[in-house]
Order: structure tokens, then C-alpha cells, then sequence
């Protein structure tokens, strides 16, 4: 047990002993012939009941195999950090990369899966940028890239025609202007969720608007925002457009719940949301929104609205002891990256998927615009910071941001907090 935690961080091996005396949290089937999933795709998460589905169809197909499923949403990586720690993980972790599982290849809490997707025959069917994002500075694969998302803007035409708009901003002066007119009609321009990660993400684009492409992985890992002339740059255009009123009053307060909610209902013109939410909006605001990207200044380094692609929202991982058990694993991850199963998560579920696939959700044509909005030439890609972002930095980071949605905030102010938030990982 010493031995495994020194392979750990520290902090993170500390929070989980205090957390669990090393107990395992699932007690494990060691059997052979038993394949163990531990996945974050459960409960309400979009492709929940498709998950569950092909698993029960892959059970069917496989009745020499016994196939356990042990379900968690956000808490999905402490659970398996501790039952890791006690030898007791499971086989198969399905979950995103983001905060925590950054390291977990590093400090062999997974095994790196890049000779295996070479060996079943898997990576042409991943997207190449899947592949880049989830390979880390060592040239490791960490995981086989699964589900990704495109991370638009949503519009409401209606409340934008309604304010006398009748297209959506595609430059900054577009969108002060426009924010204006909706805010005199009594509506809302952008809501947002300034509290949480929506608004961290948000505000982290707006920074890119400035950011030559080459300079975000360093700036990202490292922090230094305030020594970033472009950041810079693109935090005053952020506090310029807060102070000028385009987002959603209290922002700093709102949730990603809350965001939704006042888009959905026709109560704000604009959204920066993912894939997966646009999947929820009802069908009466479904038919009067525009997906397009985030409008940009003229002087920036950006020709056309910007919006955030990205492959990291779940890949399927390989645990130690899933390494003792290759032939099951194999056999379950090559039924996933089957043709039939990826088509069910996108046009059952509307997932927007990091393995190759014409199909189209025909059923969520949101989902479908912004996936044609992403492949084309009428919004540039942006890179969604959280591969680069250290683990330790994650939660911080996003409390500084939601900071910089309060009143009164100056760009040196965001800055410093944001710069802040790295103290933990240097």
C-alpha cells in the first residue's frame, strides 16, 4: 500500500486514505471469465440507456463471459482512485480526461493503450485529433478516445428579431450591439454560468481571441496569464464586454442549470453551450435557434466566429488488472468501436462521437448543425484547455473565473487569481 500511494501526488494519495482506510469500495469478481466496467455514462448522462443496451446486447453475445457494470457520475475518478489503491479497480474505466485522470497514466493507475488500438485494429477509426488530445507529453496514448462534443453558440432568433437583430454577431461590435437591443427589450443577451465550468470555459475562449494557437498549450499548462500579452488582450475584452452588460445579470452566480434554463425557456438570445445540451432543448426553441460560433474581434487573430471541438468527453481505459484480462478486454472494445454501436450513440442518444462515422442524428438536428458548423469553414476551431490544465489547478481555476463575472473585476485582478490557481502545481 505505501509503496502504491508513493506512486501517487502526494495531496491526491492523502485525501484518498483519509477518505477510505484503503478499502475497496467494489468488491471486485476476480474470476477469469469476469470483465469488470466502471463507467461515468450512467444515470441521466446523455447515451445512459444506449450504454446500458449495448451492454446487455454484448452479454447476449458473449454468454461465456460475465459482464459487471459499476455505475458513477463526477465521482467516478475518486471512487476508482481508492479501489485502485487497494488492487480492486476495475477492467475498464470509461470516464472523460479532465482534472484528475490527466495523471492517472503517469503515475500507472492506468496502463497507456496506444500498441492495443494499433493491435485491434481501432485507430483509423479515431479521429486523428482524438488521438492527439488524449496522447500526453510522453507520446502515451492514455485511453482510446471515445465521445467528444461540439461546444457552439446557441441563438434564438426569435428573441434576437424581437430586439430588431435579424442575424447572429459574428464580430464583438456585433454582439455589443445586439447585446444592447436585447437588454432594452427587457431580455437577456448571453446567459451563462459564471459559477461553474460553462463560464470558466467560456471566458478561457474569449481569452483565445487574442492567443495565436501555438502559445495556448504552454500558457494553459503552466498559468502565467499575466505575463501573456495576448491573454491580456483578451481578458480586457472579456471585462468590456461584462461591463458593456452581455451576459446574463449575476453571472458569477448562475450554473450551468440555470443557463439552460434561461435559454430553453426564450429568455436569453444567446448560449455557449455543449453538444449534449443542445440535445435538451425543447422542440419550440429548437426550431427558432441559429448554431453558430463566438463572435470575435476585428484585430483579433481569428477570421470567423470562434467554437471550441473537442474529443475528451469520455475514451475507455485500461486498468492494471485489466491488463491481466486482454482477451475479455479486447473482445468488449472492439464491440464498442463496432460500426452498429457507434450509430446508436449518435442517432439514439445524439453523441457527438471521437470515432469516424457519417452517420447523422437526424433526430437532433441542433446536435447535427453544429457538428456541419464544426466541419466547415464557417466558424474557426478553438482548443478546449482542460487536456493542458494541471489536475491541481482545475477547481481553483474555475473559482477565479467565476470571479471575474463579478462587477468591478480588472483584467490584473483575473489575472493574478487565475495565475493563482496554479500555486498547487508548481
Amino acid at each position: 500500500m505505501r509503496a502504491q500511494l508513493r506512486r501517487l501526488p502526494p495531496l491526491l494519495a492523502a485525501t484518498m486514505l483519509l477518505a477510505t482506510g484503503c478499502a475497496a469500495l467494489d468488491p471486485q469478481d476476480d474470476g477469469p471469465n469476469t470483465l469488470v466496467i466502471h463507467t461515468q455514462i450512467s444515470g441521466t448522462a446523455p447515451g445512459a440507456e444506449v450504454f446500458n443496451a449495448v451492454v446487455a446486447d454484448f452479454r447476449r453475445q458473449h454468454p461465456e463471459m460475465h459482464v459487471k457494470v459499476v455505475s458513477n457520475a463526477d465521482d467516478l475518478p475518486q471512487v476508482y482512485e481508492t479501489s485502485r489503491l487497494a488492487g480492486k479497480e476495475a477492467d475498464v474505466v470509461i470516464v472523460n480526461l479532465f482534472d484528475k485522470t490527466l495523471e492517472w497514466t503517469g503515475v500507472g493507475a492506468t496502463v497507456p493503450v496506444g500498441k492495443y488500438a494499433d493491435a485491434w485494429g481501432l485507430r483509423d477509426r479515431i479521429e486523428p485529433e482524438a488521438v492527439k488530445q488524449w496522447t500526453d507529453g510522453k507520446g502515451r496514448l492514455r485511453g482510446l478516445p471515445y465521445i467528444g462534443t461540439n461546444w457552439p453558440v446557441a441563438y434564438n432568433m426569435a428573441v434576437l428579431r424581437k430586439a430588431g437583430v435579424a442575424e447572429p454577431p459574428a464580430t464583438t461590435g456585433e454582439l455589443l450591439d445586439a447585446a444592447k437591443k436585447v437588454k432594452d427589450k427587457g431580455g437577456i443577451a448571453v446567459t451563462i454560468g459564471g459559477s461553474d465550468w460553462t463560464g470558466q470555459k467560456l471566458l478561457l475562449q474569449i481569452l483565445q481571441s487574442y492567443l495565436p494557437p501555438e502559445e495556448g498549450p504552454k500558457l494553459f499548462t503552466e498559468g502565467d496569464y499575466c505575463g501573456s500579452p495576448a491573454a491580456m488582450k483578451g481578458l480586457k475584452l472579456f471585462t468590456e464586454l461584462r461591463d458593456a452588460g452581455v451576459f446574463a445579470e449575476n453571472a458569477q452566480g448562475l450554473t450551468s442549470d440555470t443557463m439552460t434554463t434561461q435559454y430553453n425557456t426564450g429568455q436569453a438570445a444567446a448560449m455557449s453551450a455543449m453538444s449534449s445540451a443542445l440535445g435538451k432543448v425543447p422542440e419550440k426553441t429548437v426550431k427558432d435557434t441559429v448554431v453558430s460560433g463566438w463572435p470575435v474581434p476585428k484585430d483579433g487573430v481569428h477570421d470567423h466566429p470562434t467554437m471550441i471541438r473537442s474529443f475528451t468527453a469520455a475514451g475507455l481505459w485500461l486498468s492494471p488488472n485489466g491488463a491481466k484480462k486482454l482477451p475479455l478486454v479486447k473482445k468488449f472494445v472492439q464491440y464498442m468501436y463496432s460500426e452498429k454501436v457507434v450509430d446508436r450513440f449518435i442517432t439514439e442518444a445524439g453523441r457527438d462521437m471521437a470515432v469516424r462515422s457519417g452517420t447523422v442524428p437526424k433526430d437532433f438536428p441542433l446536435i447535427a448543425a453544429a457538428r456541419k458548423a464544426a466541419e466547415d469553414k464557417a466558424v474557426d476551431k478553438v482548443m478546449l484547455p482542460d487536456v493542458h490544465i494541471p489536475g491541481a489547478a482545475t477547481q481553483p481555476l474555475i473559482n477565479a473565473t467565476a470571479q471575474a463575472f463579478a462587477p468591478g473585476r480588472t483584467p490584473q485582478q483575473i489575472c493574478r487569481a487565475m495565475s493563482a490557481a496554479y500555486e498547487r502545481t508548481n
